[in-house]
């Protein structure tokens, strides 16, 4: 089972990017995909999720600016990160979620780093 991350770097404040988050060894249509973000010694945040249908919802300060999609042929979930600000300045990691009858299945990505800075 493996989930990896791709598609962060250093960009300018109001500058794009475009997060990629691979799966392999499970059935990632059949699994939620969040990305989350976490800052040194902070907890890890939510930032979107997407559901096995498609349903998206997002925290409140990235509405408008970041989108989360799936691409299931290709076992992949994607956040487009659009007018970017230094405070969305973190690593950022991809999870795929299954709630099964007895126990819950949570992967990890290794995360990727976004940096925001002039």
């Amino acid at each position: 089972v493996q989930l990896v991350e791709s598609g962060g770097g250093l960009v300018q404040p109001g500058g794009s990017l475009r997060l990629s988050c691979a799966a392999s060894g499970f059935t990632f249509s059949t699994y939620a995909a969040s990305w989350y973000r976490q800052d040194p010694g902070k907890q890890r945040e939510l930032v979107a999720r997407i559901t096995r249908d498609g349903t998206t919802d997002y925290l409140d300060t990235v509405k408008g600016r970041f989108t989360i999609s799936r691409d299931n042929a290709e076992n992949s979930a994607y956040l487009q990160l659009n007018g970017l600000k230094p405070e969305d300045t973190t690593v950022y990691y991809c999870k795929a979620a299954k709630v099964f009858p007895e126990r819950r299945v949570n992967y990890w990505g290794q995360g990727t780093l976004v940096t925001v800075s002039s």
